[in-house]
């Protein structure tokens, strides 16, 4: 076996009630922190009043940075490096989803480095910049562990990868009470997202024995707990296993990578504005369709960690159950399931196609599609 590398955060701090850790947090590294957060829901949820309480508590001065969009681009990067060097910020508090998580890296490593954010499309940032404490309020990125940001660039209509050790928060707070304000649909969407990190992670060619241990949990964890989150928010149980599981799932894909999948969600966001866990969600059965005959033991495996019971199955029986699974936990959330609806057409596919086959993730995948097959993807759910 090769040499492997395993990166995460030195520090998480987890349980009902953990955001009041915040400030003390934060204090460890500076004294003025820039809260990187969404446009409203976190101050409607009542999550920001509480992490700036913490800060503020704690001798932290909280500067606000409330503009990031479902989709941070270049712009809300540029601003944010902005407020905070005329703030004067020493640390970075990330407050949200994967929206602000992914804009926080990206402050983090404009001021480290000194440098555009395109810079780091291709290339990893050489520096460290301001410390980030990363507050997930949702339960589907896992990015408040991961080494990867993702930033559109809304002139191209790419969405650039940005990934390195120094995008790695200094410390994850996980707080299943921030999470129960998510709707219904919301919670189904990045619960999808989670659950696609864990089983492209465990599929992905550069998976290892660890990543596996963390994929596979995070399956078990999202299986037994999406659905429940999804009907009732304020099941306590079920919110806490899915915020433990996103955050596993984390780990897995933050090592081991993403594969087709996400090739495929990218361009629809891209160019359709389809949420990434909405996108994600859709295509997860479809893709892990295909993929199937690839990995026949890994899809057995796969179905034992979806609850499936296999006694007395085949290899090949098996997977086909994982499958099913899948797209059957796919329907009970209740989301959509057509690409049509989102306004993509026929003509839409060769240009998504060429898009989706080009990504890196593409080569990961556990069985290398043709162009010709990733439209045949597309197409099936269109």
């Amino acid at each position: 076996m090769s040499v492997t590398y395993f990166q995460s955060p030195s520090r998480i701090v987890s349980g009902p009630g953990a955001v009041a850790q915040a400030g003390p947090e934060a204090a460890r590294f500076g004294t003025r922190a820039l809260v990187v957060t969404g446009r409203g829901s976190s101050r409607k949820s009542g999550a920001l009043g509480a992490v700036t309480k913490s800060l503020e508590d704690a001798g932290v001065t909280p500067v606000v940075f409330d503009q990031v969009p479902s989709d941070p681009d270049v712009l809300t990067v540029e601003n944010g490096a902005i407020v905070a060097r005329k703030e004067e910020c020493d640390v970075i508090v990330a407050l949200g989803g994967g929206s602000p998580m992914d804009a926080a890296k990206g402050i983090s490593v404009v001021l480290g480095n000194n440098a555009p954010v395109g810079d780091f499309e291709f290339k990893q940032p050489k520096k460290q910049g301001p410390p980030i404490i990363a507050i997930p309020t949702t339960a589907g990125t896992g990015s408040e562990i991961t080494r990867i940001s993702i930033i559109t660039d809304t002139e191209r209509k790419v969405k650039m990868v940005l990934q390195g050790p120094p995008l790695i928060p200094s410390v994850a707070i996980l707080d299943p009470e921030l999470t129960y304000s998510m709707p219904p649909d919301f919670t189904a969407a990045t619960g999808m997202d989670a659950l696609t990190h864990a089983v492209e992670a465990y599929l992905s060619s550069l998976a290892t024995p660890l990543t596996d241990i963390h994929a596979l949990a995070a399956i078990r964890l999202i299986a037994e707990a999406l659905i429940p989150a999804t009907l009732n928010g304020n099941n306590a149980k079920a919110r806490e296993k899915m915020l433990l599981g996103q955050m596993e799932a984390g780990y897995a894909f933050g090592n081991a990578s993403t594969c087709l999948v996400h090739s495929m969600s990218r361009p629809l966001g891209a160019h359709f504005g389809i949420p990434h866990g909405k996108a994600n969600a859709m295509l997860l059965a479809t893709v892990m369709e295909f993929n199937r005959p690839a990995a026949p033991e890994r899809f057995a495996r796969l179905a034992e960690a979806l609850g499936e019971n296999v006694k007395g199955l085949s290899i090949r029986e098996a997977g086909l159950a994982a499958v099913d699974a899948l797209g059957a936990i796919f329907a009970e959330t209740g989301l959509t399931a057509r690409l049509s609806d989102w306004g993509v057409t026929e003509k839409d596919l060769d240009r998504l196609a060429e898009d989706a086959h080009a990504s890196g993730s593409t080569a990961l995948n556990c069985r290398i599609p043709t162009v010709e097959q990733v439209r045949a993807l597309y197409e099936a759910i269109l």
